[in-house]
């Protein structure tokens, strides 16, 4: 059974950092992201990483120049580096994965993990 636990989330004053780590069961994900969501509001794209033949990454406006996605391919682990962050950036993020290469244009993921709480405050 697939599993992704996220870890790293936490209270931080705005203006500051946080690093979120999500560790995959298996190393069979080319696509990996990060998505949150907000109280009231639906779930949004937050990040992606694609590793295949290439690698690339993708980043939603309101997190560009912010955030930073990685992956470090022999822990099965992506990373979501989270600086200068924003009020309106408080959200439960949740770490997504999937086997298909589309997913990374798609953004429609087949495993997520159980989330963790960014609190951002002013």
């Amino acid at each position: 059974q697939v599993q992704l636990v996220e870890s790293g989330g936490g209270l931080v004053q705005a203006g500051g950092s946080l690093r979120l780590s999500c560790a995959a069961s298996e190393r069979s994900f080319p696509t990996m992201g990060w998505f949150r969501q907000a109280p009231g509001k639906e779930r949004e794209f937050v990040a992606a990483i694609i590793t295949w033949s290439f690698q690339s990454t993708d980043y939603a406006d309101s997190v560009k120049g912010r955030f930073t996605i990685s992956r470090d391919n022999a822990k099965n682990t992506v990373y979501l580096q989270m600086n200068s962050l924003k009020p309106e950036d408080t959200a439960v993020y949740y770490c997504a994965a999937d086997r298909n290469i589309d997913t990374y244009y798609r953004r429609t993921y087949n495993y997520w993990g159980q989330g963790t709480q960014v609190t951002v405050s002013s």
